[in-house]
């Protein structure tokens, strides 16, 4: 071909087009009918699986050559994100060194979908010698790393997507499922919290919607608070220092009300700044629980078209006493939209 004759872009016609939509909707078929057969198939195997990477004392190590590789980094990593501590260590890596990273409090979790991966050998060779908990994600119901192991999970037998049968495609998913029945599993049998859940994801759009009021609210000294025989005068300068465009009004400890820039404008007269706060204040004030996602704040600051919330704890004989408050700037600059 030469330079005078570029190569075109290929025009699919509507047949071709049509093909690939087939094409790919037998895939997804093939692999949710597989996905279905894996579920039914699940058993006390399964259970047996979840007690020992329950019972470890340190972490899960997961391994696997190839693709079975691949989908082991994603199940550690999923497992070590819903609070079981896991790591992947490459076999071939383990059997020049690596091997050290694995403890007998660990449990050792191997995918391979032919069992008889001959790269695993060293690997498996060391859980056995040293009697460490190993569960096999295999293919077969008979191979080499199913039979060493203390509970194999047997994938369906299921056909491959790829039209040849060659390459790892229904295989590889359903892998990927039980990984995450399993990381899933461990998180509920753990009691697994979404606080828990927030520590181990920090950053990122997940992590800030799980960032809590109490995490970002202003406390102490910093609350602008009075009490309902204060003077508006008094009230004026607290609203002016604490910079919040209002002042919380506190009767016995409980938020009876709240004075806003509003409340100032409603009542301006000659003989406001003689009044009493309680004379001024609206009562009843929206506010958002102690423990609340900012989220929520966010959202009911928005509604209610406010720029602050007061924030509130059950104090004695059901009274909401006064524990913070928070500022639409401050979940801004938590990322928290």
């Amino acid at each position: 071909m030469t330079a005078e004759q570029p190569v075109s872009p290929r025009t699919d016609s509507s047949n071709s087009s049509h093909d690939d939509l087939a094409s790919a909707r037998r895939v997804l078929k093939l692999e949710a009918e597989a996905l279905v057969m894996l579920g039914q198939s699940l058993g006390d195997d399964l259970v047996a699986a979840v007690d020992i990477l329950f019972s470890a004392k340190g972490r899960v190590i997961i391994s696997g050559m190839g693709k079975s590789g691949h989908i082991g980094r994603k199940i550690a990593a999923t497992m070590a994100s819903t609070g079981t501590p896991a790591s992947f260590v490459h076999p071939a890596e383990a059997s020049h060194g690596d091997l050290g990273m694995i403890t007998p409090d660990d449990a050792v979790l191997i995918l391979s979908n032919s069992g008889n991966t001959p790269e695993l050998g060293d690997i498996v060779a060391y859980t056995r010698r040293y009697r460490i908990p190993l569960i096999a994600i295999v293919g077969r119901d008979s191979s080499s790393l199913g039979d060493a192991a203390d509970v194999a999970l047997i994938l369906p037998p299921a056909p491959e997507a790829c039209p040849m049968g060659l390459a790892p495609t229904t295989s590889t998913t359903l892998a990927l499922a039980l990984g995450d029945a399993l990381s899933v599993a461990l998180l509920e049998r753990k009691g697994f919290s979404p606080d828990q859940f927030q520590v181990l994801h920090p950053g990122g759009q997940l992590g800030k919607s799980l960032v809590k009021v109490e995490d970002i609210m202003h406390e102490g000294d910093n609350v602008p608070l009075a009490g309902p025989d204060i003077k508006m005068s008094d009230v004026i300068i607290e609203m002016s220092s604490k910079s919040f465009g209002c002042v919380g009004i506190v009767d016995q400890g409980e938020l009876a009300g709240v004075i806003t820039d509003g409340d100032l404008r409603r009542h301006m007269s000659g003989d406001m700044l003689s009044m009493s706060a309680s004379e001024v204040m609206t009562a009843g004030p929206k506010t958002i629980r102690l423990g609340a996602l900012a989220a929520e704040a966010v959202g009911l600051m928005n509604e209610k078209n406010i720029t602050s919330l007061f924030v509130t704890k059950a104090g004695g004989d059901d009274s909401q006493v006064v524990a913070g408050i928070i500022h639409l700037h401050d979940c801004l600059r938590a990322g928290i939209v």
